[in-house]
């Protein structure tokens, strides 16, 4: 896990690469290289999780010295590629950099297709002078990139683009978007001119000046592999097995390895097939808390720690932090997050980082791939579970703002609507925002977070299957239901769906209500004054304060904005 940069341009000189390597120098502590060519240079932070040796740093050159790569990720199959070009490939080190420049060498673009893993990577042809770029299937790790001034620079974090001398220019239509109806843009969009990123699923290559992107996943394709019909017992024991070997794979590091786990089905899951690994019973769990018994999942927690013995390490988070803490995040995040859950998170790589354990698993993916929302049986739009009454404020916003503020239209390539409502939240909202999210804290942190429930297969599998196994006389997520209670007790089995939740409703309409007003006083004293109907906002806040804050949504947006006024 690392972070990555380049220039290819007449700027390309190693005092600018050394200002974007040093703006995401908490991706990879552990050493900085940098690679100059002809009108091209790269840069890495290295965090070392595989191959701690020297010999792995990058950027890293094949045999050949043709070939430089920067890469950001795991490849966690690397040993069975590695095994494929034992006969064609002479490998130096054990690192799973080198196997993939090996595995790019000797299938080209197809190399992709046997990749399992997360990875963002950029590989320089010195002899064509052309740059060939891909981001893994659900674009776990990110990829920013601009053209500026005739130079292609691109970077792990929008920051280090920033860093480079990209004016810091905020993107007003996604913004306004984001204001009106909650989308964070399309996955080539990013909430800043100029700044683009590679959607997930996607290669980019650059030479002669030119940029073009393509889409290399084709998942649409990819689940027409499983028409086969299964039986119940064929679903469960299948999806067990591959969720067996996704696990077994993520325990690939030499380092230490721990897990995320929130009072929840799926950590739970996860959580119970972890510790049928090899000393899978001794890593260390974390969780987070707010001593707000209303939301606290403390007690499901403990109930699943008490069978499975697992150190627990609780971590909390209280209101007076959320000040500071909120602004250190946005600088993290580059583009507006998603609330004080996002910052509690946080907290749990700290502490991890603290203990000296360098690789965190979580349970994201799950409710993707199985239909766990609870919008997946209502009717309306939805993208925010446990929700009824809208979370957006749109009488707020200016008229040029709302003219400007596009709805988002997103693909439906099947003809069923829970299956284009799974598709849309992989790869345009749910997962793509999670994983942002998720990535700049872990990394903030210096710390590596892998989610074996995103595994291809794993998600290919089980959105495949027809809805009667998702979803079974109101039960939702049936089939993981079903396997889990082989294991744990029905009150963790059977247990509804919760949202992530904090205090955050009541902690902005109280404890933290002098921040936000501060907030919209920022915000109406700035030169985006004009996006906002200064009496309607002031009214809406009024209301949450006097009690219509059964959404708290758009107040976070607000004091979201303010947060990056400064740049």
């Amino acid at each position: 896990m690392c972070g990555i940069a380049g220039v290819i341009g007449r700027k390309s000189t190693v005092e600018n690469i050394t200002k974007m390597t040093d703006s995401q120098q908490h991706r990879g502590p552990d050493y900085t290289g940098v690679w100059e060519g002809e009108f091209v240079c790269l840069g890495h932070n290295r965090l070392s999780i595989i191959d701690l040796s020297s010999d792995a740093n990058q950027p890293f050159n094949d045999n050949s010295k043709r070939f430089q790569i920067v890469f950001n990720g795991e490849i966690y199959n690397y040993l069975e590629i590695k095994l494929e070009l034992a006969d064609v490939y002479d490998f130096k080190t054990a690192s799973d950099t080198e196997v993939l420049l090996a595995a790019y060498i000797h299938w080209g673009e197809k190399c992709l297709q046997k990749l399992n893993g997360m990875f963002s990577f950029a590989i320089w042809d010195t002899l064509q002078n052309k740059l060939f770029a891909a981001r893994d299937r659900f674009g776990v790790k990110p990829f920013y990139y601009a053209i500026y001034n005739g130079n292609f620079v691109f970077a792990s974090e929008i920051k280090a683009l920033h860093a480079f001398g990209i004016e810091k220019k905020m993107n007003k239509k996604i913004w306004a978007s984001y204001l009106i109806y909650g989308s964070y843009g399309l996955p080539n969009e990013t909430f800043w001119e100029g700044v683009s990123q590679v959607p997930g699923g996607f290669i980019l290559e650059y030479s002669n000046n030119k940029v073009s992107t393509h889409k290399w996943y084709h998942f649409e394709k990819e689940i027409q592999k499983y028409q086969k019909v299964l039986s119940k017992e064929e679903v469960k024991n299948n999806y067990v097995a591959l969720l067996k070997d996704s696990i077994r794979l993520r325990f690939r590091a030499d380092v230490e390895v721990g897990f995320n786990i929130s009072g929840g089905l799926d950590s739970s899951a996860l959580l119970n097939y972890v510790n049928k690994q090899d000393h899978g019973d001794k890593i260390n769990a974390y969780t987070f808390y707010t001593g707000d018994n209303r939301y606290d999942e403390l007690p499901w927690v403990k109930e699943m720690i008490a069978l499975t013995k697992n150190p627990l390490h609780k971590v909390l988070l209280t209101a007076d932090e959320i000040p500071g803490r909120s602004k250190q995040l946005a600088k993290l995040q580059d583009e507006p997050y998603g609330g004080i859950p996002t910052i509690a998170y946080a907290k749990i790589f700290e502490k991890a980082r603290q203990d000296g354990v360098l690789v965190l698993l979580d349970g994201q993916g799950m409710d993707e791939q199985w239909a766990g929302y609870d919008y997946y049986v209502k009717e309306g739009e939805s993208t925010i579970q446990g929700v009824n009454k809208s979370p957006f404020r749109k009488n707020v916003l200016s008229k040029e703002m709302i003219e400007l503020a596009e709805k988002p239209n997103y693909p439906k390539p099947f003809d069923d609507t829970i299956l284009d409502i799974q598709y849309r939240d992989l790869f345009y909202t749910k997962i793509p925002r999670a994983l942002r999210f998720n990535d700049r804290i872990s990394m903030a942190s210096s710390t590596e977070l892998r989610e074996p429930f995103l595994d291809y297969r794993l998600v290919e599998f089980a959105f495949a299957q027809p809805i009667g196994h998702k979803i079974k006389e109101g039960v939702q997520k049936y089939i993981l239901r079903e396997i889990v209670s082989e294991d744990l007790s029905d009150s963790i089995s059977y247990a509804p769906k919760r949202a992530l939740q904090t205090p955050q409703r009541e902690w902005l309409g109280e404890d933290l209500r002098e921040e936000v007003q501060n907030a919209i006083h920022k915000i109406l004293a700035s030169d985006k004054k004009t996006w906002f109907d200064k009496i309607e906002l002031q009214k809406e806040w009024d209301n949450y304060r006097n009690g219509d804050n059964k959404s708290s949504f758009h107040v976070w947006q607000w004091l979201n904005l303010s947060l990056y006024l400064d740049a």
